[in-house]
């Protein structure tokens, strides 16, 4: 049992005067590079993550389950204490909330990426990651000329060469399969349905695949680009319903605000419930809200992203670059003297994968109330002799509540 399930079922979340702070490092996980046997976390140049490592306890954590590679959305779920195989959230939902949109629970919603095919195949998934401009101009462009008979949808964008599609129509199913092949040098794939009840879902999101795949090889497509190829084609993957998740303030009696620059991470944040506080597109700005909000809540969710899209496009150096100055922003974060500091990632990225992996992910937790181990910097060799031993994810949460004094005891 989880603790977003053991602890509101035992009534053992209390309140407290005491803050938690969260930082995600997304992706923050690696491999050893050929050439020095070190990882980008043992490759970076990070003293005060280290330090906390020092002073904390370590482990690794598994976001699912050992030799599972999970979609950020679970992954963040699991590390607020839900278990995403009972509670599960599809990437088109997350999407959705993350910007700001509020779907319905019978609306249909799709993460879609604008991606470059060549010769019939794609040749390149994020389109080199489309700027934010030409991602609103060309979701105007298809919104305004694909129509389907029956059907009414919401396309905007998300961030760079994502976007959203929410889909309105009767007796819609989230039963399909993604239209993304997941790797470059294989054809765009079309939907297909999971289920009888999904054959007209399928038909639906076949048809605006069609049109928006035509229209955006079309010269008037090509002049917005300005390229001849660059996204020229969509994929889409995440077909989801919205889905009812517990509250999180009323699970740990918490309140909760999520900082992140990606909307993605901020859709999961909004789903359990969180408050959403704004902020600029820098960890500079985000440490900047975190010291404005600081007297308002008791947890802080604290996102950083390009770790991951560097581990993605498969660059090393840059990955090591960013992990780096995320440490340089680390005495800032303890200078509010959060009553629990905890470092981890959602998931592992390393740059010679150059995708989410099954790997664990290094983890360090620091309070007044825990004991020192083995653990003397912050990476993976480090923290795997850490006195946490390797855990899923869903356990992470009652251990910051332990640490934090927020939870009672069990029985008598």
């Amino acid at each position: 049992m989880v603790s977003s399930e053991f602890i509101p079922k035992f009534g053992l979340a209390r309140e407290a005067e005491t803050k938690i702070l969260l930082l995600v490092v997304d992706g923050v996980g690696g491999l050893p590079h050929p050439d020095t046997g070190l990882t980008e976390l043992e490759t970076a140049d990070t003293p005060n993550l280290d330090e906390v490592a020092g002073k904390g306890i370590c482990g690794l954590v598994d976001p699912i389950a050992r030799g599972i590679a999970p979609g950020s959305g679970v992954a963040h779920l699991a590390l607020f204490g839900y278990d995403p195989v009972k509670h599960p959230v599809g990437r088109g939902a997350v999407a959705a909330f993350g910007i700001g949109l509020d779907p319905a629970p019978e609306d249909l919603a799709v993460r879609m990426n604008f991606a470059t095919e060549r010769d019939g195949v794609v040749v390149d998934r994020r389109a080199g990651r489309l700027p934010d401009e030409l991602n609103d101009k060309l979701c105007e462009f298809l919104r305004e000329r694909i129509k389907i008979e029956g059907v009414s949808f919401t396309l905007r964008r998300v961030k760079d060469y994502r976007a959203v599609v929410v889909f309105r129509a009767e007796g819609l199913s989230d039963e399909l399969s993604d239209a993304d092949p997941g790797r470059v040098g294989l054809p765009p794939p079309f939907v297909s349905p999971k289920s009888p009840k999904a054959e007209r879902s399928a038909q639906i999101a076949n048809e605006f695949l069609r049109q928006a795949r035509e229209l955006l090889k079309t010269p008037e497509a090509r002049s917005i680009v300005g390229d001849p190829e660059r996204a020229n084609t969509v994929l889409m993957r995440g077909f989801a319903h919205p889905s009812y998740l517990p509250p999180f303030g009323e699970v740990y009696k918490l309140r909760a605000g999520a900082i992140a620059t990606y909307p993605d991470y901020l859709g999961v944040a909004k789903m359990v419930g969180m408050d959403i506080l704004d902020t600029g597109d820098t960890v500079a700005e985000e440490v900047e809200t975190l010291k404005r909000y600081w007297d308002d809540y008791d947890f802080f969710f604290f996102h950083v992203k390009k770790t991951d899209s560097a581990g993605e496009d498969g660059d090393f150096l840059k990955k090591v670059h960013l992990i780096e100055e995320v440490d340089s922003f680390v005495p800032g974060l303890l200078s509010l003297k959060p009553d629990v500091f905890v470092v981890t990632g959602d998931h592992s990225t390393p740059a010679l994968f150059k995708a989410h992996s099954w790997h664990p992910v290094p983890v360090a937790l620091m309070s007044r109330w825990s004991r020192r181990d083995d653990a003397s910097a912050f990476s993976e060799r480090e923290c795997a002799k850490g006195s946490l031993g390797r855990f899923p994810a869903t356990e992470l949460m009652a251990l910051m509540l332990a640490h934090a004094g927020r939870l009672a005891r069990f029985g008598a």
